[in-house]
């Protein structure tokens, strides 16, 4: 690339997935000129399909980065971005197929942009091009997300307008100044995939700067193509447990010591409802091992003091308080599945196992997160109720349980007050139930 021209560099990691960037590389051969020096790099991440080899052969103008192993998408895309020459990165997933005048479009944007946007966002379709994937995302109470209208036909789906404020960026089609990317620490590796983008987007978002939307910016996606190898169950581990890393680590310290009851009791009241869904036996935890002991009559005492939520977090402080929560969950689970045992009780639904995984695995990297958190909040420029002005979070049912504990009035008192909340249902959200794929 020529010294003191603008450049770009277009990043694809390849995971298996030889067969995607034969369509991929070639899209990207017939781009039309963007106006600017780019280039393509390739990391091959760790695939066993001839994918290097079939790189170098056919596309030499591409340069080709290997890893033995899967890096994952986080620290894959770190990888690929500290080795770029391009003063703005352009991530884009290699099961996409880019319109010709796709990259054209976000240069477009970025060089017309004001200093303070950090990212852009391109849209995304179905492969047919008659569905949206993504356009706008959402955040959730709990540091989940949704791609807003995710496969509703097109002409039905919201879609932003040219230089509308998104609350984040899809990391499968973006394009993300260099300099900001990693003034903001860059992906988080141990996301390894789901959610870094959100992360991403609400770092910037906190550190002063702001991600606009480029909607001419079209690729078309097969869904879930590449992230379909993991597994649905081990998808589900990541969700969660990088869920409560983004929750974690990025509310700021008013809303998160305001918002952390009701993100863990909503995760505990899944773990239960999906714990007693996998062996009936489990109805065992639910059995009061003390029946009818309240109606004896007892001898009157004073009652003890007992701590509020408020005077725990000041004597603990959030992260030594959500370990001792843990902590208390363990021996909770590990008492009830004793005294199941004479019945057989076994957690083994797929999905509670990946609940208690990622609570788990949060918890061992509590410490780590509370690095990363420090680090977050002091580089903050722009308090999350200014944020959620511009982007409220959302509450929507989404696990079996969910609709009967958001409408009690029990865990209403466990939200903020004055908090910026849209209710809705999945299907509000996005096409649901999900329509067949056509890809």
């Amino acid at each position: 690339m020529a010294a003191g021209r603008p450049s770009v560099s277009v990043l694809v990691l390849s995971w298996n997935g030889r067969k995607h960037l034969e369509i991929c590389l070639e899209a990207l051969e017939r781009q039309e000129p963007p106006g600017v020096d780019w280039e393509i790099l390739v990391l091959d991440n760790g695939s066993t399909d001839g994918t290097a080899d079939w790189v170098r052969g056919r596309h030499p103008r591409v340069r080709l980065v290997e890893s033995a192993v899967n890096l994952g998408f986080c620290a894959g895309n770190n990888r690929l971005a500290e080795l770029a020459t391009g003063d703005a990165l352009v991530l884009l997933n290699n099961d996409a197929r880019p319109e010709p005048g796709w990259l054209a479009a976000l240069v477009d944007a970025w060089r017309s942009a004001a200093t303070d946007v950090a990212a852009i966002a391109g849209r995304i379709v179905d492969w047919s091009g008659e569905r949206l994937d993504f356009g706008y995302g959402v955040r959730t109470f709990d540091g989940h997300a949704f791609q807003l209208d995710f496969r509703r036909p097109l002409a039905a789906a919201r879609v932003p307008a040219a230089g509308e404020e998104l609350a984040f960026p899809c990391g499968g089609n973006m394009l993300v100044r260099r300099r900001a990317f990693f003034e903001a620490g860059a992906f988080d590796p141990r996301y390894f995939a789901y959610l870094e983008d959100v992360d991403l987007g609400w770092r910037l978002w906190s550190g002063g700067e702001r991600v606009v939307a480029c909607p001419s910016a079209v690729v078309h996606h097969r869904s879930s193509a590449t992230s379909n190898q993991l597994g649905l169950f081990q998808r589900g581990f990541l969700f969660e447990r990088n869920a409560l890393l983004t929750a974690f680590t990025n509310f700021d310290d008013e809303l998160w010591r305001e918002l952390m009851p009701a993100v863990w009791l909503t995760f505990l009241a899944r773990v239960e409802t999906l714990v007693l869904a996998g062996d009936p036996a489990a109805a065992e935890l639910r059995r009061d091992p003390f029946p009818g002991v309240a109606a004896a009559p007892l001898a009157p005492r004073p009652p003890l003091p007992r701590q509020t939520l408020g005077q725990k977090l000041a004597q603990h402080g959030p992260v030594e308080l959500a370990r001792r929560g843990f902590r208390k969950l363990g021996r909770e689970l590990a008492r009830g599945k004793a005294g199941a045992a004479s019945q057989g009780f076994r957690v083994d639904h797929p999905q509670a196992i990946a609940h208690l995984r990622a609570g788990s695995l949060f918890l061992d990297a509590l410490d780590e997160s509370a690095a990363k958190r420090a680090v977050v909040q002091a580089r903050r420029k722009r308090p999350d109720r200014e944020i959620l002005e511009r982007f409220p979070l959302y509450l929507v049912p989404t696990y079996p349980g969910d609709e009967r504990l958001f409408a009690s009035p029990g865990f209403e008192s466990f939200l903020p007050r004055g908090l910026p909340l849209v209710r809705a249902t999945l299907a509000e959200v996005m096409e649901w139930p999900a329509p067949a794929s056509r890809s």
